[in-house]
């Protein structure tokens, strides 16, 4: 299950790069602590949410989600600490960036394999608690797309990171749940 994912994953990221490329500056971006967390935090909720979804293909099987929230919390405080540092005559322009409008349709495009995969794969086992389990996989697909789409994003604020990443994330799992409830059920 695990090779599977990572592999349809790893098509999405190869998708992404294709399409649109690294960003020209990475390497000198990712030095500044903000930008860094920028596809770190996802990546804590990918690394986060796919072994909790995976476990629960098993009948009767239990998790906890509060490791969940640590990088909410993380993002959450990035977010307030951007919205403080940020002058008022900006705070529209940083949240909206210039690519609000293609960032989160990018992000549930690139989440789409991953999220099928994952739920045909936990076809395979039996879980009591579909709909938690699917929204787990699409927790998992969506942070993995914001992850690639970071390294090709030149929006490095917080206040659009976290939103409109988080907003694209939210999306893919609310698809995870509504999925599972559907397909997962035995």
């Amino acid at each position: 299950m695990i090779a599977t994912m990572a592999g349809t994953a790893l098509l999405g990221l190869a998708l992404q790069m294709a399409l649109s490329g690294p960003r020209p500056d990475l390497a000198a971006s990712l030095a500044a602590p903000v930008t860094l967390a920028k596809p770190l935090l996802p990546l804590m909720v990918l690394m986060l949410a796919w072994p909790m979804a995976v476990r629960l293909a098993r009948p009767g099987a239990r998790i906890g989600l509060w490791p969940l929230a640590v990088p909410a919390a993380l993002a959450l405080a990035l977010a307030v600490w951007a919205l403080v540092a940020t002058p008022v005559d900006r705070l529209a322009h940083d949240w909206l960036g210039h690519s609000a409008d293609t960032c989160v349709p990018a992000v549930l495009a690139l989440s789409a394999a991953p999220l099928f995969a994952g739920v045909r794969l936990m076809r395979r086992g039996a879980s009591t608690h579909p709909v938690l389990a699917g929204a787990l996989i699409g927790l998992a697909a969506g942070a993995g797309a914001a992850t690639g789409y970071a390294l090709s994003c030149t929006e490095d604020s917080p206040l659009f990171y976290v939103f409109w990443y988080g907003a694209a994330i939210v999306l893919a799992s609310v698809a995870g749940a509504v999925a599972g409830h559907k397909l997962l059920r035995w």
